[in-house]
Formats: structure tokens, C-alpha cells, sequence
């Protein structure tokens, strides 16, 4: 299937139209993006000499005094808040995480140990592993208290060089 030359034609004078059309709306876009970037850079400058320093005036006139007058309130306020959620909600929440994970464990524990039983397979209880970690600090505790023996030992010792003489010296004959 092919087409005509009036069609072809045809074609090629909307296909130069498009690209013309397309080339005019790429300059308007630039030339619109230029305008915007002076617009912006207009409105920084405005709001630099005109709109801050009004802002300025109007914080320190009207909300500074006030902002002065309510501060000790507010902090004593936030001490007591942070005390509360230190001491009251912090620990309940806490504590009501920490039951029901606990109790989540032991559900899942038990549902798997019933699965497993519904299976035939046995359950067997997982060996408790040994690490090293807990015998590594106890031979850094023992040996940790020994050097402070020790220095308490060299510190507390009696040496006889240490002590002063108890006759005095006597001068040597001239």
C-alpha cells in the first residue's frame, strides 16, 4: 500500500509545518524561562530591601517582648514534660513492648511445637550454644583485679630504703 504523491505531498508540507511550529514554541519557552529567571531574581531583590526588613521590625516590635515573657514558662514546662516521659510513659511503654514481644515469642514457640507434633516430627529442644565471650571476660576481670593487687601491693609494701634514719647524721670532721 502506498501513497500518492498528493499525499506524500501533502505529508511533507505538515511534516515542515510541525517542525516550524515546533522550532517557535521552543523559542517561546526559552524566552519564557528567561522572563521567569529575572521574575525571580526581581523578587529576591524585593523581598531584600522591602519585605524582610518590615518582618524584622514587626518580630521585634510585637513578638520578641512576648517571646521573652513566656520562656521561662515554656522551659520549666518542657523540663516537666521530659521529666513525665522519662519517668511515667517511657518505662509503661517499655514495659508493654517488652510483654508482648515476650508473649509473641512464646506463642510462636508453641505454635511451631504443636505443628511440628501434628507432623510426627519430634521437637527437640535447641542445644544451648557456648561462646567465648563470657570466659574471655572473666580472665579479663581476674586479670584486671590482679594488676590492681598488685599496685596496691607495690604501693602499700614496706621498703627499708624508703625509710629515713632515725639518728641523725653527723657531720664530717674538719
Amino acid at each position: 500500500m502506498s501513497l500518492t504523491k498528493k499525499r506524500k505531498k501533502e505529508l511533507r508540507k505538515l511534516q515542515d509545518s510541525a517542525a516550524h511550529l515546533w522550532e517557535a514554541q521552543q523559542v517561546l519557552v526559552s524566552d519564557a524561562a528567561d522572563v521567569a529567571r529575572e521574575a525571580g531574581r526581581q523578587l529576591g531583590n524585593f523581598n531584600r530591601e522591602r519585605v524582610a526588613p518590615v518582618i524584622d521590625d514587626k518580630y521585634h516590635h510585637y513578638v520578641e517582648p512576648v517571646v521573652d515573657r513566656v520562656a521561662p514558662y515554656v522551659d520549666s514546662s518542657r523540663k516537666a514534660s521530659k521529666q513525665f516521659l522519662d519517668s511515667k510513659v517511657v518505662p509503661t511503654v517499655g514495659s508493654a513492648v517488652g510483654k508482648a514481644l515476650s508473649a509473641w515469642d512464646a506463642a510462636n514457640d508453641t505454635r511451631i511445637r504443636i505443628a511440628k507434633q501434628r507432623a510426627g516430627i519430634p521437637f527437640v529442644e535447641p542445644k544451648k550454644k557456648r561462646s567465648a565471650g563470657p570466659i574471655i571476660a572473666i580472665v579479663l576481670g581476674v586479670a584486671a583485679a590482679g594488676a590492681v593487687l598488685y599496685a596496691a601491693w607495690q604501693t602499700l609494701r614496706a621498703d627499708d630504703e624508703l625509710w629515713v634514719a632515725d639518728d641523725p647524721l653527723a657531720s664530717p670532721d674538719a
